[in-house]
């Protein structure tokens, strides 16, 4: 039997248990959070594959977790979690029903109430239009933004503030792609300073899915918009991630950020309700006065 890391959810957990209670002697789970299914060798008290070995009693406490991805060590369930020196946020493999998000300091950086992590990706990237040539992608997280992208576009930079993020990304099966495509460059750092340093019409598109602005209050600044405008092409796309349009908090901040990108020289800037997100396209010719002044201060 092929010897891989268990990494286990409440479900599996419970199929599991529920296998040992009907006396089966082998069951088919999915040690990688739902990307394949192993067998599993069960006896009254056991569940093992290859040199993993995990107990009734620790399945028992998995199961009873729902908020929570394991990685079994030693035999004992550890949440697969970190902790960030640089920004002194925790971290942690939330699952859901396909692939899991992260909750950054309790927040969930995908939508997952009536969707899924990679379900709210693919909405993002088709708001976009599936660009090619260069795309930004302002913040990494599990990198499904950088993996969805790089399967249209010529190259793929994705950014990300917090090095425990690509941590955590390396434990989790579905960000496998982000250490492995060729046409994805990481780069870590704050994008806002990073993006200064890139050429004028460096990239065809930005795909912008920040934290919330409680946490990243910066990256909806004018100033940082109107340096996204001077990275992008004349006529480069934007998506921008806002929230639920239908909310009050939603509807203020796709207000706020709208009246802010048509300052900073966007145009055709829109609602992407299904999105829950705001779309614009990079004008042509020189930046207005007001957001030439923003770079120039952001720099």
């Amino acid at each position: 039997m092929t010897v891989i890391p268990a990494l286990l959810t409440h479900r599996e957990a419970a199929q599991l248990l529920a296998a040992m209670d009907g006396a089966r002697q082998t069951a088919s789970v999915s040690l990688d959070l739902g990307r394949t299914q192993s067998v599993v060798a069960l006896t009254a008290g056991m569940a093992s594959t290859g040199a993993v070995a995990v107990s009734r009693q620790a399945l028992t406490r998995i199961a009873g977790d729902e908020n929570k991805c394991f990685e079994i060590v030693g035999g004992q369930p550890m949440p697969i979690s970190v902790f960030s020196a640089t920004t002194g946020w925790a971290r942690s493999l939330f699952p859901t029903e396909d692939a899991p998000t992260t909750l950054v300091a309790g927040f969930p950086m995908h939508r997952i109430r009536g969707t899924t992590p990679l379900a709210d990706t693919e909405a993002k990237v088709r708001a976009l239009g599936r660009p090619r040539g260069r795309v930004l992608d302002t913040a990494t997280g599990l990198g499904y933004t950088a993996i969805a992208l790089a399967k249209t576009a010529a190259l793929v930079v994705t950014v990300e503030l917090d090095p425990a993020a690509i941590a955590l990304a390396r434990r989790n099966p579905w960000s496998a792609a982000l250490f492995e495509n060729d046409n994805i460059k990481m780069a870590i750092g704050d994008v806002a300073a990073l993006a200064a340093g890139f050429p004028a019409g460096a990239f065809s598109a930005v795909l912008h899915d920040p934290p919330t602005s409680q946490l990243a209050g910066a990256l909806y600044s004018g100033a940082f918009y109107a340096e996204v405008r001077r990275v992008l092409k004349p006529g480069g796309r934007l998506y921008h991630y806002v929230g639920d349009p239908r909310s009050g908090q939603g509807a203020k901040t796709a207000a706020g950020v709208s009246r802010r990108l048509r300052a900073a020289g966007f145009r055709n800037v829109r609602r992407s309700e299904q999105a829950f997100g705001v779309t614009a396209m990079a004008g042509g010719g020189r930046l207005s006065g007001r957001a030439a002044g923003q770079v120039e201060r952001h720099r």
